[in-house]
């Protein structure tokens, strides 16, 4: 069932953008790009944006370390995440595009013996969270003063000096949306499984009936928002993001007429990683109840929530291994095929970008590699 839902996803594309998806899914990462003399330069709200010079070594793609580079769209932006570094670019109602530099440690960094499989991906999926939060917050600041502005043109140029949000609110706001995010993809999936199917004491039969029911809401949600004027937008620069990751990858120019050639489609995408940790969830959570079934007479829906609901950071862990080994080994057949699902979620997720935000994206990213 969840098989045939995400194949129908595949289908909302284009003929020429399933095209793309067949040449990504069956062929091998390497694009051709354009190589244009004209550098870009944009006036950021901090500085400027000097002319594309030659990369250092450590700024290049490593092939193997494949997750070097990562990010987000934000609100008319986009946040670029490097190495010690969290820049956020953000193009204001005039035109202008500002960029927030953020220096960033991991807590693995700081403690190296964390950094041990499924344990850094936990705390990476927490931390990512975090700062996702975090920017996409700034994003909504820079959108709200450009209209307070719009809508008090008389006040001589004056701005009200605003609060950045404090910790403590990114926090809450980190655990309601944790919240939100069990209760709708974890709670709802088990009780509609155990109320409506009769399927609670056959643990594959109910991981896949839920498992289904949880992608659909997944489908269904990330369907209605695509046909929203604002969310739409929000796509294109998730589009333009993925495309000046490879055009990093490829260490290929930074410049607007190089990355837009590229696809859209990338294989290490966020909403992508959601969609991975579904499906893993169906097989892990089939073996755990498999194995409470040994010890007790029958699973319910309480027992079921005790269990799989404190497991789901281990399932981030579990499933941040097979991204990583998907996106080192993008050319073999098991790589392909785990891949597969998240880019025909792409579909979905991703819009082709203008140039002017493949610039806005470009300029994140040269930002975060400190290459401003």
């Amino acid at each position: 069932m969840s098989c045939r839902i995400l194949f129908a996803a595949g289908f909302t594309a284009s003929r020429h953008e399933r095209g793309q998806l067949r040449r990504q899914i069956y062929s091998s990462f390497n694009f051709s790009y354009i190589v244009s003399p004209k550098p870009v330069n944009c006036l950021t709200g901090f500085y400027f944006l000097k002319d594309e010079a030659p990369m250092s070594e450590e700024q290049k793609f490593d092939i193997n370390q494949p997750i070097q580079v990562g990010g987000q769209a934000v609100i008319e932006g986009v946040m670029m995440r490097a190495k010690g570094m969290i820049a956020t670019a953000v193009r204001r109602a005039s035109g202008e595009i500002v960029v927030k530099k953020m220096p960033f440690t991991s807590v693995m960094e700081t403690y190296p013996s964390l950094n041990k499989p499924v344990i850094r991906g936990a705390i990476g999926l927490i931390e990512m969270m975090y700062v996702g939060i975090s920017t996409l917050n700034y994003s909504a600041e820079i959108a709200m003063e450009d209209e307070e502005a719009k809508n008090n043109n008389n006040n001589k140029g004056e701005k009200k000096e605003k609060k950045p949000q404090s910790k403590l609110a990114l926090i809450a706001t980190l655990i309601f949306s944790l919240a939100a995010g069990v209760g709708l993809f974890f709670f709802l999936p088990l009780f509609a499984a155990t109320q409506f199917f009769d399927v609670s004491q056959k643990p594959f039969e109910f991981n896949i009936v839920s498992g289904a029911i949880r992608i659909t809401i997944l489908l269904g949600y990330l369907y209605a928002i695509s046909k929203m004027k604002d969310v739409h937008r929000l796509f294109q620069y998730h589009g333009a993001e993925h495309k000046a990751v490879f055009a990093f990858e490829q260490n290929a120019p930074l410049t607007v007429p190089s990355a837009i050639t590229y696809t859209r489609f990338h294989p290490r995408c966020g909403t992508s990683f959601v969609l991975q940790v579904m499906l893993i969830a169906i097989l892990l959570f089939s073996i755990m109840d498999t194995i409470l079934l040994q010890f007790i007479d029958q699973l319910t829906l309480p027992i079921r929530l005790a269990t799989h609901i404190p497991f789901i950071p281990v399932l981030g862990g579990i499933s941040y291994e097979f991204l990583k080994y998907s996106a080192k080994h993008s050319n073999s057949a098991a790589g392909k095929m785990f891949v597969a699902p998240g880019l025909w979620l792409q579909t979905i997720t991703t819009e082709e970008p203008d140039e002017s935000m493949m610039e806005v994206s470009l300029a994140a990213l040269k930002a975060a590699l400190q290459r401003d």
